[in-house]
Parts: C-alpha cells; structure tokens; sequence
C-alpha cells in the first residue's frame, strides 16, 4: 500500500504540482529523509495513456482550465483561453517539454549589471551566479541524463536530415549550429531505454528515454515511503497563523471535497500561472494583496521568451519530423550585444513542428487558412525550420491577475493573463526572423514562412528572486521575503528569462533548495 499521511500531520513539507521543480523537490527532500505531500491538480498517468498523436495528447494531458489572455499581442487573439501550452498531470510540463537542458550564460544572472536600466522593463539581477549554480547545474544533468555533457559521458543523438540542412545553411552566412545538448537517453541509463527517435517527444515519451518527473524523480520519492502524491488535488489557498507563518493548504480532491493538509513548510511549484493565483487567492486581513506579496510583485513581470516561428520550404524532401524534437541549435546570437539593436540574446533552435500543429500554428485564426497555407502544407515533407528562442525583459505591467467576476469549477477567481512585447523583444525577433531567413534561403529554401508567437511553454517570472525585499517574492533559496516558512519552487521565481529553456535551471534550483531546507529544519528556522 502506497504512503499515506493524516490532514492532521504538520511535521510535512506539502508541495504544489509535481512538475520539473516540484517532482524534484520532493525526491531530494525524500533522499534526505524529509517527508512531504504532493498536491497535483491533475490525472496521474500511466505509460500506456501515452500516444504518438499530437491532438489526442493535447487533449488529454494539457491544462485547459478556463483563462483570459489579454494584451495588444495576436496571441490575445489567436489564443484567448490558452496563453500556455502545459500540462495538468503528474509529471507536470516534464511530460511536453522537448528535452532541451542548457546552463544560463554568466551575463544572464547581471542583465541589470550589464545593460543598466533599460526603460519600460523593470530588469534586476538574479541573487545567485553561474559560479554558485555550476554544481547543481552539474548535478541535474546527471539526474536527467543530458546527452553531450561531462556529467553523463553520453554521447549526442544521430545527427538527422533536418540538422544537417540547418548545419550548413549556418555554416554559409558563418554562424555556429550545435547539436542539441537533452535529457534524452542516447543510452540504457538509470533504467530507462535509449530514444528510438519516434518523434513525439512533446506529447510525452511512449518509453521514458526522455526525462520526466512522471516517471522518474515521483516514483523513486516514493518508494523511500516519504512521499504522498495526491492527483486531482487542487490547491485553493495556502493558511497561515496569527504570526503570519504557513499553516498547510486546503484543496479539493478527486470528489470535490474541500480538504486542509497541515504543514510544517509549504513549496509552491505550479508554474508561472498558477503559482501567484494560489498567492493571490490566498489573501487575508494579515496579508490583504495576497501571500509573500508585500512587494506588490507577486504575479509581475510574467516572461515566455521572445519567440516566432521561422520555416523554409525546400525543392526536395527534408523530413524534418524523422529527428528528436529539437536535433540542434544555432548559437550564433546568444550573447549580448547592443549593437545589434536590442539587449540581450537568442538562439534559433531547430524545431520540427508536427503537421498537426503546423497547421494550427502556420497561421492562426480563420482568417488564415486559405490557398497558401494549403500549398505550404502539401509541402510539410520539405520544411527544414526553427522556433526562435530569445530573452523576454521582464514588464512589470505583464501579469498574472485574478478576473473580478468570473469564477472557475473550485468557485475561485480565473487568472487573467496579460502580455505585451516590450520594444526590445520586437527588435530581437525582427533581428532573429532576419537571419533565420537569411540561413534558411543560403542553403536553398525557396519560400520562408514566419509564424507568429504561440501558446507559451516557457512560463518565467510573477514571483521573482532578488536581493532586496522590495523588489521581488523570494530570496536568493525561493524562500519567501516575509513568510520564512513558504517556498517557490518553479520557472516563476526567474529573476530574468533568459535565452536558454528554464527546465535544466527549474531542476538545478529544485536540488539546492532541498539542501537549505534540510539545513533550515536542522536549525529548526523553519
């Protein structure tokens, strides 16, 4: 019989959403000996719901719940109840993510430091370095299996057809293109099988080559007999006492049924959204704008990367869906150089879109289909293209509020998500869409299309680190500036996005947070 905890229990850490920071939390706490409770507001699924189909996948493990998206941007449009593309399950993003694990880039933990204030964007620096992150970065690479690194000797994966044509195209206007570095088995490790290249890794791995908290950091937690995973728990507010610390979470069950788990410690890892709407929610006359919220900064400053779609349609077949997700990167423009027109960087990582999603993504809306997005389907079979991945400036005014009328299934307020580009990332996508293009058409591409931003993936920010109270939710370990006793354990406590995608640094952050939790009980400070 699996580990069950009494409601009454407040000796437990509990923490919200089993995804990359969450899933992870709880193993490293575990392997510490800590004991804790794992509220999931999704389905826990087995290895056989996994299909090789793109919408039935959708459909099945993404979080659909109602939200408003709104901003002068098409996504508003485009996508006005799906502002991100993530999952409601077990395992979290970790089961549609593509894999791809990079360290952040020294400059991008001081973008403030190296760029100065930049108008418009509210930028500060992270209250940690590279330096301070190389170990735990080392280490999360070796939990996940990242091919191409030190910390696994594994080797990259094949280089497949959509690579190679990407390879030289970059190679002809002298760029870099490297093979990608993922958390997907080139070999048998830990387990797990080597990938088989079937293709679908954002709809989840059929055989668990590719990493995710579904099946590895959430089994191996609780076969040590500490851990509770509760699926279909949805948290509906975090409760503190007269002192102001956290006392547990109240959440309704599989039933509908309101429960109150008790807490010695809470950690919030719920992803970018959902996160500061649990805070939010979680408002009292202690605490009347939301919990850890005396900044004002709890749902602010909401990042996605500044992305687009850039694909090339060739004389001859490509195949690009015959690959890993992601076989590679260009790395040319991932520094930060002004002189280009816009701070900070990007990288143009070889993506193949399945046809199902390019043909919701070519062109969105109804307005878009017609003669030409029909020609450039039949052409799928000699795409050859990229997803633009760039820095995002934080934009205090790009936020997470709580709608004030409607009202989800739990009776809570829907989140209202609002976006707008600040005039940065416009140059930066100019500035990638400009070269893709120019790669693209070297090596041969005889129409180039440019696909607008989609639902997000990569959700960053709206409960920020910093070194000062005032500017941010948490410290420099995700611990809050006012609630010693609550934690943020995901992609929202991201000081800066970034241009690399955040699941490598969500695990590496997941694993050194353990650390000074373990240290803080010891001290009995928490």
């Amino acid at each position: 019989m699996s580990t069950q905890f009494d409601l009454n229990d407040d000796s437990l850490v509990v923490i919200v959403g089993s995804g990359a920071g969450g899933g992870t939390l709880a193993n490293e706490l575990a392997q510490k000996g800590i004991r804790s409770v794992v509220l999931e507001a999704g389905k826990r699924f087995k290895m056989e719901d996994i299909e090789n189909d793109e919408w039935n996948m959708f459909h099945k493990i993404s979080w659909l719940d109602k939200r408003h998206v709104e901003g002068p941007s098409r996504l508003a449009r485009d996508f006005p109840n799906l502002p991100a593309w993530i999952v409601k399950g077990v395992g979290g993003a970790t089961m549609h993510w593509a894999g791809v694990a990079m360290r952040l880039q020294e400059h991008e933990f001081r973008m403030q430091s190296e760029n100065g204030t930049l108008a418009g964007a509210n930028v500060l620096d992270w209250p940690v370095t590279l330096q301070e992150m190389e170990p735990y970065y080392e280490r999360a690479e070796k939990k996940m299996g990242v091919c191409g690194t030190k910390a696994t000797g594994m080797p990259f994966h094949g280089q497949s057809s959509h690579y190679k044509v990407i390879a030289e195209g970059a190679r002809r206007i002298n760029a870099k293109c490297e093979q990608a570095t993922l958390a997907i088995n080139t070999e048998t490790r830990d387990g797990r099988p080597s990938c088989q290249v079937n293709g679908f890794c954002m709809q989840g791995c059929r055989i668990g080559a590719k990493w995710s908290t579904m099946y590895t950091e959430i089994p191996k937690a609780e076969s040590t007999g500490l851990v509770e995973v509760r699926p279909q728990s949805m948290a509906l507010r975090i409760e503190h006492d007269k002192h102001g610390k956290v006392t547990g979470v109240l959440y309704a069950d599989a039933q509908g049924n309101q429960q109150f788990q008790k807490a010695r410690a809470v950690a919030v890892a719920a992803n970018s959204i959902e996160s500061p709407r649990l805070l939010l929610n979680s408002a009292s006359a202690m605490f009347p704008d939301g919990l850890a919220n005396g900044s004002g900064q709890v749902g602010q400053n909401y990042m996605t990367h500044t992305t687009a779609g850039v694909y090339g349609e060739f004389e001859k077949p490509v195949h690009m869906y015959k690959s890993t997700v992601v076989p590679g990167i260009v790395h040319e423009w991932k520094d930060n150089d002004p002189s280009r027109g816009h701070y900070a960087g990007y990288e143009l990582e070889i993506l193949h879109l399945g046809l199902p999603f390019m043909s919701a993504f070519l062109n969105p809306g109804v307005s878009g289909w017609g003669r030409e997005v029909a020609d450039s389907l039949s052409n799928y079979d000699k795409m050859a293209g990229f997803w633009v991945c760039g820095e995002d400036m934080p934009v205090e005014s790009n936020n997470i509020t709580l709608h004030p009328t409607e009202k989800d299934q739990y009776g809570l307020p829907v989140p209202v998500v609002y976006k707008a580009d600040h005039i940065n990332d416009t140059r930066m996508r100019n500035h990638a869409i400009a070269k893709a293009t120019e790669l693209l058409e070297a090596v041969g591409a005889n129409k180039v299309n440019v696909l607008p931003p989609y639902p997000a993936s990569h959700n960053m920010g709206t409960n920020r680190m910093s070194a000062k109270a005032k500017d941010g939710v948490v410290n420099r370990w995700g611990q809050s500036h006012e609630i010693p006793n609550l934690f943020v354990s995901d992609g929202s406590q991201f000081t800066t996005s970034s241009t690399e995608n955040p699941t490598l640094t969500i695990v590496a952050l997941a694993i050194r947070q353990a650390e000074y939790i373990e240290q803080q009980m010891q001290q009995n400070a928490i």
